[in-house]
Formats: C-alpha cells, sequence, structure tokens
C-alpha cells in the first residue's frame, strides 16, 4: 500500500483541480488541463525511463538517477538492489580467487572438463604431469592432447570409482593415479596424483618378499627332503622320535605353502593382466573335487553339481589358483564327516557364479569383511592345527579383482559357510561345439 498513496494522492488532486475548473470556466477548460497533465506525465516518464536505461547500461561508470515522488522510490530500490548485487559479486570474486589459489597450490594437477570433454581449466600441477597448459590448451578437447589407449578406455568408461595408474605423458619416470570426479553439472574433475614414490616402494616390498621367498624356499626344500628320509627311516629308535620328525615335517611344508603364496601374491601384484583365454570350468571343476577329495583323504563327502556348461574368459592359472583356495579351505576348515559342495551355474542376469559350501563351524557376520586382509585370522589355534597361510583369501580377492569379478561370503555360525566366486556376464561365454558336457545330476544326486 506504500507504493500507490503517492500516484492516487496526485490524480485525486488532478481529479479535483479539474472539477474546479469545470465549475468556474467550463468543460473545455478542465479538459486542457488534464491534457496538460497527462503531457507532462508522459515527458517525465519518457525522461527518467531514459535515465534509467542509461544508469542501466554501464551502472559502474553512471551515477545513479535522482529524482523525486515514485521515480525515486524506483530509482532508490534499485540502487539497493544494484549494492547488494555488489557485495554478491565481491564475495563470490573473492571466494573464487581463494578456491583458485588453492588449486594453483595443490600437488595434484587437476583438469575441469565440460560435458563436450573440453579443457576449462587446468592448474599449474596439471602440466607437470600431463603436458597441459591453461592458456595455450583451453577450449581443446582432451583426447586430442592426450591420446594414449588405456587412458581412452579409462575416460569413455566414466567411472568414478576406478583409478587409473599409467606413465606420465609428459616423463616415462612419472607414475600417475588418474582419477574423474563428478564436477557442477555436466562438468567432470580430472585428478592426477603422483605415486612414483609409493610404486617404488611397492616395487621394493614386492622384491624383497620375492627374493626372500625365493632364497628361503631352497633351503627349505632340502630340510624338508632330509626330516621326510629321517621320518621314514625304518630304524627310527623310538615312536616319541618319530612324531618330533612328523612335527617337523609338518611345520616345513607349511612353511613352503606360505612361500608359495608369497610368490604368487607378488607376482600378481607386480605384474600387468595377462591375455585372456577360454577357461572350461566344469572340466576345472571336475579337478578341483579330485583335488579335495586327495587333501580330504576321505574324511569329508565331497559334491560337485554343474548347474551350467559355461565357460569363462580369462587366466586359466589365475583362476584355478583362486578356486583352488576357496575349494581347499573348505576342506581345512570342515570337520571330519562335514559335507563340501561344488557349483558352478549362471544367474538370470548372466552371471557365472562357482561356489563353494562347507557344513563347518562358520564365521560370525563381524569377521567376515576382514576375510581378504592378509594374514587375519576368526581363530589362531584353528588356523594353526588346519596348516593355512592366512594368504588363501587375499589371493582370491586379487586374481577376482583382475578378472572384474568379486568374492561374496555367506555365513551362519554352527551351520556353514558359502564362499561364491561371482563372475561378471561379459566374462562368460556358451560351451563351444564339441565340448564335454558333463551331464547334469538328477535332483537330490550328486555329479561325479
Amino acid at each position: 500500500m506504500g507504493f500507490w498513496w503517492r500516484p492516487l494522492g496526485v490524480l485525486a488532486s488532478a481529479l479535483f483541480v479539474a472539477l474546479i475548473l469545470w465549475a468556474g470556466s467550463g468543460w473545455v477548460a478542465a479538459l486542457g488541463f488534464l491534457a496538460g497533465i497527462q503531457a507532462f506525465v508522459m515527458l517525465r516518464r519518457l525522461w527518467e525511463e531514459f535515465r534509467l536505461a542509461r544508469w542501466l547500461e554501464n551502472p559502474d561508470a553512471v551515477e545513479p538517477p535522482d529524482a523525486t515522488g515514485t521515480w525515486g522510490d524506483i530509482f532508490y530500490r534499485l540502487q539497493k538492489l544494484q549494492r547488494r548485487h555488489q557485495a554478491r559479486r565481491g564475495e563470490l570474486a573473492s571466494a573464487l580467487e581463494q578456491f583458485e589459489h588453492a588449486a594453483m597450490a595443490v600437488p595434484d594437477g587437476m583438469v575441469i572438463l565440460n560435458r563436450s570433454e573440453q579443457i576449462e581449466w587446468c592448474n599449474p600441477a596439471s602440466r607437470t604431469y600431463m603436458g597441459l597448459d591453461c592458456e595455450r590448451d583451453r577450449g581443446q578437447f582432451i583426447r586430442y592432447l592426450m591420446r594414449q589407449a588405456h587412458f581412452l578406455e579409462f575416460l569413455d568408461a566414466a567411472d568414478y570409482s576406478r583409478r587409473l595408474v599409467c606413465k606420465s605423458p609428459v616423463s616415462r619416470e612419472l607414475t600417475l593415479s588418474l582419477q574423474l570426479v563428478p564436477f557442477g553439472e555436466s562438468q567432470k574433475l580430472l585428478v592426477a596424483r603422483d605415486i612414483t614414490d609409493l610404486e617404488r616402494v611397492d616395487a621394493m616390498r614386492r622384491d624383497f618378499i620375492a627374493n626372500v621367498s625365493h632364497e628361503l624356499r631352497t633351503p627349505l626344500t632340502v630340510v624338508g627332503g632330509f626330516v621326510e628320509t629321517l621320518a621314514d627311516a625304518p630304524d627310527l629308535p623310538a615312536a616319541e622320535s618319530r612324531r618330533y620328525f612328523d612335527l617337523m615335517l609338518d611345520h616345513t611344508r607349511r612353511m613352503q605353502r606360505l612361500l608359495d603364496d608369497l610368490l604368487m601374491l607378488s607376482r600378481l601384484e607386480g605384474s600387468e593382466h595377462t591375455p585372456d583365454e577360454t577357461v572350461d570350468v566344469p572340466t576345472l571343476a571336475l579337478a578341483l573335487k579330485t583335488e579335495a577329495e586327495s587333501l580330504s583323504r576321505g574324511r569329508h563327502h565331497v559334491v560337485l553339481r554343474p548347474e551350467s556348461g559355461a565357460w569363462l574368459t580369462g587366466n586359466l592359472q589365475e583362476i584355478r589358483s583362486a578356486l583352488g583356495n576357496l575349494v581347499s579351505n573348505a576342506v581345512r576348515y570342515t570337520p571330519a564327516g562335514g559335507e563340501i559342495t561344488l557349483t558352478w551355474h549362471t544367474t538370470r542376469s548372466g552371471e557365472g557364479v562357482f561356489a563353494v559350501a562347507d557344513t563347518g563351524e562358520g564365521i560370525a557376520a563381524e569377521h567376515i569383511p576382514r576375510l581378504t586382509e592378509r594374514f587375519y585370522r576368526v581363530d589362531r589355534s584353528r588356523s594353526r592345527e588346519t596348516g593355512g597361510t592366512g594368504l588363501g583369501l587375499a589371493i582370491v580377492k586379487h586374481v577376482l579383482t583382475r578378472h572384474e569379478a568379486r568374492l561374496d561370503i555367506q555365513s551362519i555360525p554352527g551351520k556353514g559357510s558359502t564362499f561364491s566366486a561371482v563372475f561378471p556376464a561379459a566374462r562368460v561365454l556358451p560351451a563351444p561345439a564339441g565340448a564335454t558336457v558333463i551331464p547334469f545330476p538328477e535332483r537330490g544326486q550328486a555329479a561325479g
């Protein structure tokens, strides 16, 4: 209501004067007066609109108009909005300047890409790591500047949880970890981190483990051979001595298994993924069943249920090692008289699942997330009794990760556990023509 009282008051005054003129001088004088008022209002409006337009064209250089009445109120409110806008713009400029200073100081390379993957901005570190220059390369497509095949695949995948470890295009001595991060509404932030020192330390650790394992393997083999020979000697003096030799032999073999697992992990971590080959999973499952029966020595009932004839693409040696670890764990940790079931099937979504179920003691829920950690043991005393190395599931996880697969663990304490290696549908193949097909068992029966 505050806006209306002034123009309504002026209109009422003009009408009052017009009525007086009508009464005193006739209607012609009244209409002439009203026409003059209307012309004055229109001319003033045009003048004030001109001043307003000139001010809005360049508000920073032109002084705000000074007027009275309604136009004065309009100019005053616009000036308040302008001051508020200037204050906010100053705050945004200050925040942007602080962000730019912080981004310039960040040791990681940072590149902002738009939805077309053109470079909008990059910091100085990106020049050191990726050879990019903010002034020179702004607006350029990142694909044209970094053409490495593995980087283009990484860019196409747009997997924000994945990191790409690669050599720097600027210097082969630099090892980078690249990651894409969602930024803004349709932008992406490419972050490059120098992990050369970390890679060097990790390589030293792998080399140390491999060298120590190789150096220990030979003397352990010699010692184990002599202990086994002495334990089998017919003239061993006493049963107590034989027990000591058997104990030494068991621990020697356990150390040999530990060295074998350490060497396997070292090879997995230190090598690139080898080219894929076709893996006959049903035949592999039969071989694993035979190995389980040999390791069990009749103490367990081993069942194979091949529910699919599908094959896989992957590294046969690595997949055999991973699935073999699942099977040997089930044998070691299942009490005598228990049942171990091996299954191979495909899901409705096309994933391939190799599952090993046992009727062992089961695992409490709080231990399951840590089972794939190296040397993590649910029960150390039981692990010593079974001869486990504490590296089996770490090897399984590493192999499955290299095959874009995952390990699913379901366990109920007191009832048993099921360890499932789940392979993506992209790696599942139909059995080739002419391949040996394992007959599916009837319901309630076991294959093999």
